[in-house]
């Protein structure tokens, strides 16, 4: 599948919102759903650069969310029809420099198919910690030719 990456845009904010509700309320089985709410994209995306990841139909397939001063992605997410076939991935190719820049994340302990996905990805392993929706580790992507 090709997929076309973007910047977001104004008229974006009702899908990304509903995508970023959806897939979380899917994968953190774990945590109360009704701590997830539509308004919490916006909130929680504030200052972040935003790259919308569209299917050839035009549909947006996913999101990814970073905090470029600390090369810190936040957010990917992949509505579940997509999963598996490339967004992830294609979103993760469109940050700046990659894959020969430093990039890390945290992604739940319980979010297992996440974190099989960057360490496939190439991510490993370089802190633990908590949150409110539960332990988490820290992923970092390290290019082969800086270590």
């Amino acid at each position: 599948m090709t997929w076309k990456i973007r910047p977001n845009r104004p008229e974006d904010a009702m899908q990304l919102s509903d995508i970023y509700l959806t897939v979380r309320r899917q994968a953190f089985t774990w945590v109360d759903p009704g701590k997830f709410h539509r308004e919490d994209f916006s909130a929680h995306t504030n200052g972040e650069v935003v790259s919308v990841c569209e299917a050839p139909n035009g549909k947006i397939a996913g999101f990814i969310s970073i905090w470029a001063a600390d090369d810190f992605i936040h957010m990917l997410y992949v509505l579940p029809e997509f999963q598996g076939k490339g967004a992830g991935t294609a979103l993760l190719q469109s940050l700046p420099a990659w894959p020969k820049h430093r990039y890390r994340l945290k992604c739940l302990v319980n979010n297992r198919r996440a974190k099989a996905f960057y360490l496939a990805h190439g991510f490993q392993v370089t802190g633990r910690g908590a949150s409110t929706e539960g332990d988490y580790e820290e992923l970092s992507f390290a290019p082969a030719s800086a270590e």
